[in-house]
């Protein structure tokens, strides 16, 4: 029995790399929806990696090359872990919900695999903040609080997802990528809720943070994760009828972007946020 419960997590840990990343993964998992659904509880995980990983780039880079230069290639790196497939379903749903068109040519726009004028418009935007919050974040001195904040950032933004796929029905019953994340059930989510929790503490505890820093910014991540997700889904429920696999992704992003500009904006060493 232990064995099989080891082998079913194993398999949904490996199954969200796969589904969210371009991280290899040399197994050939099924996609099937109970697998899929344990999945979800791993995407805090899948997060906290990405995050890591380019915690420690930029760290790396901060040493050696410039801010702007650095956050670009941070971007680019960035880009790449995840293989661009929020940033698609951002463009996508921009492309849908900025259309003005009624709820079913929305959605008949966002499953169109050309991207339009909204939909680049709104990537230009996202990764023009994106790329000043980091040349912003890589010029400052504790790069410890800044990489325990990247790292967190990137996990609580796919734990919303796991949140959003319970919170919010499907707009498109029984088809596309949101279908097959049906059985997704509150277990899951406070599931990964705790996965996200428990890596928190564990990195700020790594990293030899005072553990009031490091509660201060669980706390202001969780909070400003929640009203962001929740604004941000309803409003995308209300045009659309639900949420689809692009608006996850769009989810995602705005997320991410919200929570570095969180770190920025609580000044120089994290003193007046933190």
């Amino acid at each position: 029995m232990a064995l099989r419960f080891l082998s079913n997590q194993l398999q949904a840990a490996g199954a969200a790399f796969q589904l969210i990343t371009r991280i290899p993964i040399p197994v050939l998992i099924p996609f099937t929806p109970p697998v899929l659904a344990r999945s979800s509880v791993y995407y805090p995980l899948v997060g906290t990696v990405i995050g890591g990983i380019l915690a420690g780039a930029g760290w790396l880079l901060f040493t050696y090359v410039p801010a702007m230069p650095a956050a670009v290639l941070l971007l680019i790196l960035w880009a790449a872990l995840s293989g661009a497939l929020h940033l698609d379903g951002l463009m996508d749903t921009a492309d849908g919900v900025l259309s003005h068109r009624s709820r079913e040519r929305m959605l008949e726009i966002m499953k169109d695999s050309r991207v339009g004028a909204m939909g680049v418009i709104a990537a230009v935007f996202v990764l023009l903040f994106k790329f000043a919050l980091l040349a912003s974040l890589l010029g400052q001195e504790m790069w410890l609080h800044t990489a325990l904040y990247l790292a967190a950032a990137c996990g609580w933004s796919r734990l919303w997802l796991v949140w959003a796929m319970i919170g919010w029905p499907m707009a498109r019953p029984g088809e596309g990528m949101a279908s097959m994340f049906a059985e997704v059930r509150v277990r899951h989510a406070a599931a990964a809720t705790l996965v996200q929790l428990v890596l928190v503490l564990g990195i700020g505890l790594l990293l030899g943070l005072a553990w009031g820093d490091v509660l201060n910014q669980l706390a202001v991540q969780a909070g400003l994760t929640l009203i962001t997700g929740s604004v941000v889904s309803g409003w995308l429920c209300r045009k659309l009828g639900g949420l689809t696999g692009d608006t996850y992704g769009a989810l995602n992003e705005v997320i991410e972007s919200v929570l570095l500009f969180a770190a920025l904006a609580g000044g120089n060493g994290f003193h007046l946020l933190f």
